[in-house]
């Protein structure tokens, strides 16, 4: 499988893989490219309907040539997008971790995130503080202040990240552990809303209707999932504040939390 940046070539494969309306993968197969390199490529230029090859690969080169440019600055967590601490802590690779701050940029974005956002929650939580500055996000993403601004807001607006006091006057935004588990159970709520909605269609146009049963069909789907998405979240919330090797599930999910045990214990 080839490695490096994309061709020119490829770009306009990728653009006609487009416009032919295949998908990520078929077009990745075609190139003998990770589809994940398809999907970045894709996404950070316009999207699906705005990708044009020739502007892609301009647009690139001229990324590229940013780069060069940028000087190294030390290795300060606020030193400038080519050089920061976590990207070279651990012995990284720092290309490798950039590469893959884009693939989650991408995949924050293909769940409906809107760019600049999904590129601060990717930046921020990669970060090894789980945390950043706003100068610190201003250099490493190298936009302006108002775009980080107007990005923490929307992912305040969101239960996202949180803002913290650091030194001085500075804020710090952060992107808690538990920070997940309160995604997912946004959305159970959500899924039960529509629940409540299909249920009150039901008894508005008549539960023996072909509408009614339809609508008590998706009622009873989306209480099934959102009942099934708070039990799971909360079964497995501790995986969030717990090191991979410690964290063990194993049986977590064979019966109710709420369940009282039985008494006396088991049996020996």
């Amino acid at each position: 499988m080839p490695g490096g940046r994309l061709t020119q070539p490829e770009r306009q494969q990728i653009a006609l893989g487009l416009a032919d309306g295949l998908a990520y993968a078929e077009i990745a197969r075609r190139l003998d490219r990770p589809t994940s390199t398809v999907t970045r490529e894709v996404m950070r230029n316009g999207g699906p309907a705005g990708y044009r090859a020739d502007l892609a690969h301009r647009a690139t080169e001229h990324r590229a040539q940013r780069r060069k440019q940028t000087p190294a600055r030390g290795t300060g967590a606020g030193t400038g997008r080519g050089s920061s601490v976590d990207e070279q802590a651990y012995g990284r690779d720092a290309e490798a971790v950039r590469a893959y701050e884009e693939t989650f940029t991408t995949v924050l974005m293909q769940s409906g995130m809107p760019k600049m956002m999904a590129r601060v929650m990717a930046c921020i939580m990669i970060s090894d503080q789980g945390s950043l500055t706003a100068p610190e996000l201003v250099q490493r993403l190298e936009v302006s202040p108002a775009s980080v601004s107007k990005a923490v807001a929307f992912l305040e607006s969101q239960g996202l990240c949180r803002r913290d006091r650091a030194e001085g006057r500075r804020e710090r935004y952060i992107v808690d552990d538990d920070v997940w588990y309160e995604s997912v159970m946004a959305s159970a709520r959500a899924t039960a809303q529509v629940t409540e909605t299909a249920r009150q269609g039901v008894g508005v146009l008549g539960r023996d209707t072909p509408a009614g049963i339809r609508l008590e069909n998706i009622a009873r789907f989306a209480d099934f999932v959102s009942e099934s998405i708070t039990r799971a979240a909360t079964q497995a919330r501790a995986i969030l504040t717990s090191r991979p090797q410690t964290a063990d599930l194993s049986g977590a999910f064979d019966e109710d939390p709420e369940e009282e045990p039985p008494a006396g214990g088991a049996a020996s």
